[in-house]
Order: structure tokens, then sequence, then C-alpha cells
């Protein structure tokens, strides 16, 4: 016979996994890529800042944040957009290009040539240890852009360590963590890239935090056990990326 003791540990547990299920971000994200041609950068900043972010916010797309590197010189801007769903993701982009508003403001834009000159999309979740992605203001602060591609067949343990580990010794070294997110299942990478963004106070406090991190006992002992059960890295040669990026005057995210 189960004790009312038992029972009762049984029910909070219960209860708390029906919350973590509630609490898990089920919404489909999209990072989209522009470049610019030369000298267009300001001119296609100033789109987005009078018109777009208004024409998204119309066709019920969420602005999460817009950023462009600290070093630019390729005329790059990135930003992340939110949906209920990727049928309400679908809906939201035939109806924005079908807007005659929008059709208008790309004429009077482009009077002089094109502002953009390249744009890449890719459709994301949130891992199950991603903080809910919101907009949100916290200055001063800079924005870390990193990619994972994961060795073979590892991409589920490198999540199970971020989410066992990484996260919160992040956070101990001060590094803010503002979403995690893989591909979609039939876009690139959805077997074996995870990519997030974090935040620091600064560039050189970056530096401090990942110093002291990297030489944290917990660190290296998570790692090493990590690595001791998948049997090498978990992520592939060259696999980690970073990209140091501050928000755009415009960004709901700052």
């Amino acid at each position: 016979m189960i004790s009312k003791g038992t029972m009762v540990c049984l029910m909070v547990s219960g209860l708390a996994a029906v919350s973590a299920a509630v609490e898990q971000d089920t919404r489909v994200f999209e990072m989209r890529t522009y470049w610019a041609p030369e000298g267009k950068l300001d001119a296609m900043n100033a789109r987005f800042r009078e018109h777009t972010l208004k024409l998204f916010e119309k066709h019920g797309m969420v602005n999460i944040g817009y950023w462009m590197p600290i070093e630019n010189p390729d005329n790059m801007m990135m930003y992340v957009l939110a949906y209920p769903s990727r049928e309400a993701r679908e809906a939201s982009w035939k109806a924005f290009l079908a807007d005659p508003a929008w059709h208008e403001v790309r004429k009077t834009t482009e009077a002089d040539g094109p502002i953009v000159a390249k744009i890449e999309s890719v459709l994301l979740r949130a891992t199950d240890y991603s903080p809910k992605t919101e907009p949100s203001v916290d200055e001063p602060r800079v924005f870390e852009l990193r990619t994972y591609l994961a060795s073979e067949g590892n991409l589920e343990n490198l999540n199970a360590r971020f989410r066992n580990h990484t996260l919160k010794l992040f956070e101990k070294h001060g590094i803010s963590n503002f979403g995690y997110w893989v591909p979609l299942e039939d876009q690139p990478g959805a077997d074996d890239t995870l990519v997030y963004l974090i935040s620091h106070r600064s560039v050189q406090a970056a530096k401090e935090s990942f110093d002291a991190f990297r030489q944290d006992p917990d660190w290296l002992s998570a790692r090493k056990a990590s690595e001791e059960r998948a049997g090498g890295s978990l992520t592939a040669p060259g696999g980690v990326k970073s990209l140091f990026l501050q928000a755009t005057d415009y960004s709901p995210t700052k």
C-alpha cells in the first residue's frame, strides 16, 4: 500500500511535470539574416524602423529582436520573429507579402535600387531548457550568437549538457541566457545544430566570463563526463561559431 506521504510526493511530482509541460515554449521561431548592398545598410534599417516592424505586427508576427554585428564589414542584420505555429507563420507571410501598404513601402524605399542583397531564413523551435524568449531591455549589454555543430549522433547529448549543466554555469559566471533553439525537422541542420543567444555587459566582460567558465571545476567535470559517455567531443571539429551583436535602435530587445 502506498503511504500518504508517498502519495503526496507523487502528486507534487506529477504537478511539477504538468507545469513543466505547460511552460514549454511551443512557438515557431524564425531567424532571418539580411545583407545590404554596399552603402544601403542605413536605408535597409530605416525601412525596418519606420515600416516593416509595424507591418509584421499587423500580420500577427511577434518581433523578438533585431541585431547587427559589432564589426560589420558585410552590411549584415539579423532578427528573430515568433509565431504560434508553422501554419500561422505561413499565413502571416502570405498576408504581409500581399499587403498594398508593403508594396507601396517597398516601391518607395527602392526608388534608387534594391536595399537588400541577400536573405537567409531558418525556422526553429525552442529547446526544452530555453528561457521563454520575449523582448526585453537591459542596457548596457552586448549579445553573442553562438552556433554549435554537434558531432555525429551527439545533438541530444549536447542538449543534455546544456540542460543539466551549462546554463547554470553560464549564469554563475555572469552570462545571461536569452534563447536556445534547434532547427525544425525539415530545416538545414535539424540533426546536428544548436543555435543560441546569450548576453554580456560588454565584449570584455564576455571574455572574462568565458575564461572563468572554462576553468570552473564543475564545467571541467561535466565536460569530461559527457564526453566519456559519448565516446568523444560533443561538437564537430571547428563546430563552434561565435558572433558578437548589438541591438539596433528600433529593436524591441536591447
